[in-house]
């Protein structure tokens, strides 16, 4: 037994080293059970579970978005640049340079490290540490927490995966190698760990230490909210075998996980109640500004009671995360030291400043947002920060009040519908300078809205309509239109596709959509009706008749933005709305700009046949989750295998 705990004092070790400042105690000196004889090593072995997080593909960057929760029906992968197509590449393939190598540096390998070190400290706790003290409670609460995690994660993009819930014990080699089992005794032991976690953890103004009030450390509502998001997935639909066959199958198809509609209701109502417990506690969490939200992400407001996020992943300043780096807003390359929280190319190590904007949005979603939607703005954003050096390609100095053709100007400019990108995450919001590609912007993974809507879901018994018994006093309506109020709309009846409609508002650009759309069977329907409603939207028909050709706008000087020289926002935007018209008072000489967008040197910006969602021929379902890496596979001596026809 205690060569595991060797191990893991190793570990502590190394994410002492690496991560200074997010545990400040020494590390034990002695590598073994007296690790969890004190709560502040016993925290430095859970540090080792963090420090997973910030590797090189892990949620450092591989699964933090641009890869995981892509393409759906309002948001799409475009790292290759112009194309919609990069999910269904990386879904074909069975070891790529940016997700799988040989020397285990993948995703799988990652979770699977985070979920043995998570192991060792349940386990270690369980059997070494004073479990009436409230400090231990709440580690081995923080330990079952992560694993849960960890497991659904593995769960989302793989389906069935090895149910590794003790650790390796040095016993005997062949138990470094676990057999993929069916899902649903992971999510039967999920359901025990994180109702254990929200007995163990208090609510995060009580959690002790440096947990207490912070929103990079789980409590009890990120043990029940993650209760609620297993419960829900758990009764809710997947590509699964028809029957589990050890070393595979090719007869697979979208099936509900528990065929017994009881079993079904029980999980809605645990579901209810779970959501329940965090409303009657936390209701104040719910922001009254949806842009604030991210505004306070991006600026590193981590206080609990201050902010929506119920948990999200710790990446500290000076640390490893490129959350913003790969799905922000974009920014040219020249943009960086002129504007504000950029740091100047050739400035040291700082010549790789970019956003990359990874995710971008599906451009018919931004006509389905309601005219007075608050969140339509803050989520998608038709253009990037340009930079114009004073040699007039920005445009001609009508266009920028009070600056000339050849002033140095910063400004927003207006791309094409296959260039839109999310603007949850914005360099400008930061309030610390952003260099290289490690932004550290903490990566969100709850929000209380989120609880909200799950608790509105689970009430009407989801896709299946048939709502469970509500004992919890609280009002499913109710909760929906919070979510709705805070976006400056009215109430809305609550059905399956209000639910469907609202999630996306809400969560887009959050890796939520795709399991959303998983669990309901809907994912295969709506790529393919997205990409007939691109086409109209290509050709201005159907949901598009009358769509303008080309857009007009002005912009005004808010030089608050610039480092030096001027700086222009958009100030007013006419064509990309539904009703649109050309602006009565269009007039180039005060400072109206029109612009063409549709199509550029012959070429249609949204032709089907190259703006594409998922390649063409390819059973959308038969490809909702990645394939295990070839590089784990030929590792597990026959222990793992690839459904699906991979």
């Amino acid at each position: 037994m205690k060569a595991k705990y060797f191990i893991l004092g190793a570990l502590a070790l190394t994410f002492v080293a690496c991560e200074k400042d997010f545990f400040t105690t020494d590390s034990p000196s002695a590598m073994n059970t007296s690790v969890f004889l004190s709560p502040s090593s016993t925290e430095q072995a859970i540090g080792g579970i963090y420090n997973i997080f910030g590797e090189d593909k892990s949620f450092r960057n591989r699964l933090c978005g641009g890869y995981v929760a892509l393409n759906t029906d309002i948001e799409y992968c475009n790292k290759s640049g112009g194309q919609a197509r990069e999910a269904s590449i990386y879904a074909l393939s069975k070891g790529t340079g940016d997700l799988s190598t040989s020397n285990g540096k993948d995703p799988w390998a990652y979770l699977t490290a985070a979920i043995e070190r998570a192991n060792v400290v349940i386990e270690g706790i369980r059997q070494y540490s004073d479990t009436t003290n409230a400090e231990f409670r709440y580690l081995l609460g923080e330990a079952l927490t992560l694993r849960a995690f960890c497991f659904l994660e593995m769960v989302k993009l793989w389906g069935d995966v090895p149910a590794t819930f003790s650790s390796f014990t040095g016993e005997s080699v062949s138990d470094l190698y676990n057999v993929k089992e069916d899902r649903n005794v992971i999510f039967e032991q999920l359901r025990i760990d994180l109702k254990e976690a929200a007995r163990l953890m208090p609510w995060s103004p009580s959690c002790p230490g440096r947990a207490a009030n912070y929103t990079g450390r789980p409590s009890k509502a990120l043990a029940l909210g993650l209760l609620a998001r297993t419960d829900l997935m758990y009764a809710g639909l997947a590509m699964r075998p028809d029957v589990f066959t050890i070393g595979g199958t090719k007869a697979c198809s979208v099936q509900y996980n528990i065929k017994d509609a009881d079993k079904r209701q029980e999980l809605y109502q645990e579901a209810m109640w779970a959501c329940a417990q965090v409303i009657n506690e936390e209701d104040y969490k719910l922001q009254s500004s949806f842009e604030e939200i991210w505004k306070e992400l991006c600026a590193d407001v981590t206080n609990y009671q201050q902010s929506e996020f119920i948990w999200a992943i710790p990446f500290l300043n000076g640390a490893r995360g490129q959350v913003l780096a790969l799905t922000g807003l974009k920014i040219s390359t020249n943009v960086p030291g002129v504007l504000k929280n950029t740091i100047s190319y050739g400035d040291g190590n700082t010549n790789n400043t970019k956003v990359q904007g990874m995710i971008q949005i599906v451009p018919t979603f931004l006509w389905d947002f309601e005219p007075e939607d608050q969140r339509r703005d803050v989520t998608i954003c038709t253009y990037g920060w340009e930079y114009d050096n004073g040699n007039g390609v920005s445009s001609d100095s009508a266009a920028f009040p009070n600056s000339s053709t050849s002033e140095s100007k910063l400004y927003q400019k207006i791309y094409a519908p296959n260039s839109w990108y999310l603007g949850k995450y914005r360099v400008e919001w930061m309030q610390r300078s952003y260099s290289s590609n490690e932004d550290c912007i903490d990566m969100p993974v709850l929000r209380y809205a989120d609880i909200l809507l799950m608790f509105a879901e689970a009430a009407i018994g989801s896709k299946e309509g048939n709502a469970p018994a509500n004992t919890t006093g609280i009002d499913p309506q109710a909760c929906f239109d919070k979510v709705r109020a805070r976006a400056g709309l009215p109430s809305k009846p609550l059905d399956f596709e209000a639910i469907v409609n609202e999630r996306a508002f809400e969560f887009c650009g959050e890796n939520i959509r795709k399991y959303d759309l998983m669990r309901w069977g809907m994912l295969k329907s709506k790529l393919e009706s997205t990409m007939e409603r691109i086409a109209e939207l290509d050709n201005g028909t159907g949901d598009f008749a009358g769509r303008m050709d080309s857009v007009y706008f002005t912009y005004k000087e808010d030089d608050s933005y610039a480092t030096k020289g001027k700086a222009y926002v958009l100030d007013t935007i006419i064509g990309f709305y539904p009703g649109d018209t050309k602006p009565a008072a269009y007039d180039k000489s005060a400072g109206w700009v029109c612009k063409y967008v549709w199509s550029k040197d012959g070429k249609r910006h949204l032709d089907p046949n190259t703006y594409t969602l998922y390649k063409k021929g390819v059973d959308v379902d038969m490809r909702q989750y990645w394939p295990i890496f070839d590089v784990n596979v030929n590792a597990s001596h026959g222990k793992l295998w690839n459904d699906y026809g991979y």
